[in-house]
């Protein structure tokens, strides 16, 4: 069975060298996820010299992971919009998202890109109550979005109540990878060690450049900007099966618990058991997707199962413009939360008006220097998460010892003195690392479902080797080698 998403095997993407000499470019990208494809792409369409680096492969962190819907019906989020930064706000929000919907259209049709993009309504659905539903269809209305209620879809269970866009579009986001990628200069295996004004330095090579975006799905320079104190990590779990059932759109869930739907090919992909990262100890969460689909698609095949993790901001919304103050000539884009797809166009249409100097609306509403006082509460309980896995490591002594592990599972266990994470293999070989995670020390927790190291404070996570697997942390874990 795949243990990868169905999109990687759906194209190749063409290799592309290492950075192993010193360059100047007007713009440098760090991320080559489809955000930083599209900035960079964007940015060289408007003349400039840009440069993409990437720590592995293009493609191969999140983007490849991702459901791949491209909408601006995102959730229960206009209602919440408009309660807490006003409709005129709301309202831009649901303008450049349907910009972005079209300039991917614009961009596929230009380029003849063969993504399998496909126009498509999006539902949003309760099975238990109709008023959130409600309210947010008063406010999509109010903000001048297209779209209605119903009772009635094309799902195998009966719903309460649910709310479609009209017009909104899917992809494969590895084809569209791959095609787009071919015009770009890129360096890949290029991990960033360090950003010093207008440098990018990688182990190899550096990057001197007028302007500097990251877009490394999460912020990796710490002691700018701030920004590990305003976002959270989550993950979630999908299922690919064969079996499923022909869907006239793409579905998801208003409901806590809910799953979300959509269909590529004779393929149905079903996503649900979301949970920050860092809180699945029991590592169950697979067991628990497949027999939720097994009650839904009873005749149903897998064929395959992976996770994807998003980033999530304090209010909502992405932070996209400049880094930071005392860094003008830097860029971020970060915080898509679930919506990545649009939210990376929604970056490259801003950043590229940001740095050609152009004037352009909705800096503002995305500008990373925002601070609104209905987020306070988010903040405070975003902080008090990673405050809480420090403070483990400080406070709390495992009960375990290495040999209490059993095979294929791993647990934090006292070596020495000392924490340890040890993951024990079907064969019984042992696997030890430092248990403080590389980017600001929280006691990393054990996934079960991934064998992984994952860090609850801001979604760092680690191999059970302590490779690193995704950031913000740029370096490995200390491994450790027990001894008799």
């Amino acid at each position: 069975m795949n243990s990868k998403s169905i999109w990687n095997d759906s194209a190749k993407i063409s290799p592309r060298k290492s950075l192993a000499s010193n360059i100047s470019a007007d713009v440098c990208v760090i991320g080559g996820g489809i955000a930083g494809l599209l900035i960079a792409n964007r940015l060289k369409d408007s003349g400039l010299n840009v440069v993409v680096v990437e720590a592995k492969t293009i493609g191969s962190g999140q983007s490849s992971n991702t459901t791949a819907k491209i909408t601006y019906q995102h959730g229960l989020i206009y209602n919440r919009l408009i309660s807490t930064i006003g409709k005129d706000k709301a309202t831009q929000y649901a303008q450049i998202n349907r910009r972005a919907v079209e300039e991917y259209e614009s961009l596929i049709n230009r380029q003849n890109i063969k993504c399998d993009f496909v126009r498509l309504p999006a539902y949003v659905y309760s099975l238990e109550e109709n008023n959130p539903i409600m309210e947010e269809y008063h406010s999509a209305k109010e903000c001048g979005i297209d779209c209605y209620l119903t009772d009635s879809t094309h799902l195998p269970f009966k719903v309460k109540q649910a709310l479609v866009f009209r017009n909104q579009a899917q992809f494969n986001p590895v084809k569209f990878i791959s095609q787009l990628s071919t015009g770009l200069k890129i360096y890949e295996n290029s991990p960033v060690v360090e950003v010093k004004s207008d440098l990018v330095i990688t182990e190899k090579g550096s990057v001197k450049a007028d302007a500097i975006v990251f877009a490394t799905h999460y912020p990796i320079v710490n002691t700018r900007g701030m920004y590990f104190p305003r976002l959270l990590q989550s993950r979630s779990y999908c299922l690919a099966i064969r079996g499923g059932k022909t869907l006239d759109g793409m579905y998801y869930p208003a409901d806590k618990g809910g799953l979300s739907f959509r269909n590529y090919k004779d393929f149905t992909i079903v996503v649900g058991e979301g949970h920050i990262t860092g809180d699945n100890p029991k590592g169950d969460k697979y067991s628990r997707l497949r027999q939720s689909v097994a009650q839904i698609f009873p005749d149903s095949t897998e064929v395959a199962h992976w996770s994807a993790q998003d980033t999530m901001s304090i209010d909502s919304l992405p932070f996209i413009g400049k880094y930071c103050v005392t860094t003008p000539n830097w860029y971020v884009a970060t915080g898509f939360g679930k919506w990545g797809m649009s939210l990376s166009m929604v970056s490259a249409m801003i950043l590229d008006d940001l740095i050609n100097n152009r004037k352009g609306g909705y800096k503002s509403l995305f500008s990373p220097r925002r601070f609104h006082p209905s987020s306070a509460d988010n903040l405070c309980r975003m902080v008090g998460k990673a405050v809480t896995g420090i403070s483990k490591e400080v406070f709390k002594s495992p009960k375990d010892s290495i040999e209490d592990i059993p095979t294929g599972e791993g647990k934090i266990v006292e070596y020495n003195g000392e924490k340890v994470g040890v993951y024990k293999d079907e064969d019984g070989n042992i696997f030890a690392v430092d248990v403080r995670c590389t980017h600001l020390g929280c006691q990393l927790e054990w996934n079960g479902d991934e064998k992984t190291w994952d860090c609850p404070c801001h979604g760092s996570r680690f191999s059970y080797k302590g490779e690193l697997i995704d950031n913000p942390a740029q370096h490995n874990l200390n491994s450790i080698t027990p001894k008799d």
